[in-house]
């Protein structure tokens, strides 16, 4: 009941965030509340709101989480991140079940379309304060280093032409820990233009300190975490 709820909140969040730009109207009682303070049918009634102005809702729905995101999670439990920076965070496959489980923990999204970060925008307007989405391309970002207590990078590097750059650099955001997910095997999608091997990791990792580096299989896909140092 409390993942449901909680998809029920950050949904609320999202249509109380498109009401602030205009985008639906919904009566003070549901804007003015904080978002913890929310009750449940204080929230179907924002979802429904949500729907009938045709917001993007099925974002949303509370799906079963994929393999290689629980792989990731499980981790994460283990190693308690202060903050987290979610590089390429998409549709939030991962970002919004972390977002759920880690309800204290500050995290920066980054994607590279506008449309994806306006969205998570709108939550973070709506009551999710802890969220920050930016809009930028790791290749081209001077972040301070040490930024983040863990990166993540999850079916990321492998659409990315300088993927050595891209790890530098996330690697000196990161104060403790960085973890990857990527395709174990070829595909057909145009977009991977790299297939990144266990070998291939661990050369990029260890060329920019990391240490520990832990690996493993999951459903057709190679998870690997990395300690900074």
């Amino acid at each position: 009941m409390m993942q449901e709820r909680y998809h029920a909140r950050l949904a609320s969040a999202y249509v109380r965030g498109a009401a602030m730009k205009g985008l639906v109207t919904l009566p003070p009682s549901l804007t003015e509340i904080p978002l913890e303070l929310l009750q449940e049918k204080d929230m179907e009634q924002l979802i429904l709101a949500g729907k009938q102005a045709e917001l993007k809702m099925h974002h949303f729905k509370n799906h079963d989480v994929l393999p290689r995101v629980k792989k990731v999670m499980g981790f994460l439990k283990a190693v308690q991140p202060e903050s987290l920076l979610d590089v390429g965070s998409g549709r939030g496959v991962f970002l919004f079940p972390f977002l759920n489980e880690f309800p204290w923990v500050p995290v920066t999204s980054v994607d590279l379309l506008d449309y994806r970060v306006q969205m998570l925008d709108m939550i973070r307007h709506g009551g999710i304060e802890r969220l920050v989405a930016l809009q930028q391309d790791l290749c081209q970002w001077n972040a301070p280093e040490n930024a983040y207590d863990a990166v993540t990078l999850l079916e990321v590097l492998e659409h990315i032409p300088q993927v050595e750059k891209a790890i530098q650099i996330a690697v000196r955001m990161a104060k403790r820990y960085i973890v990857v997910t990527v395709p174990s095997k070829p595909d057909d999608n145009p977009e991977h233009i790299h297939l990144l091997t266990k070998d291939i990791l661990t050369n990029l990792f260890t060329a920019c300190g990391c240490t520990h580096l832990q690996f493993d299989g999951v459903n057709g896909h190679l998870f690997m975490a990395a300690r900074k140092g």
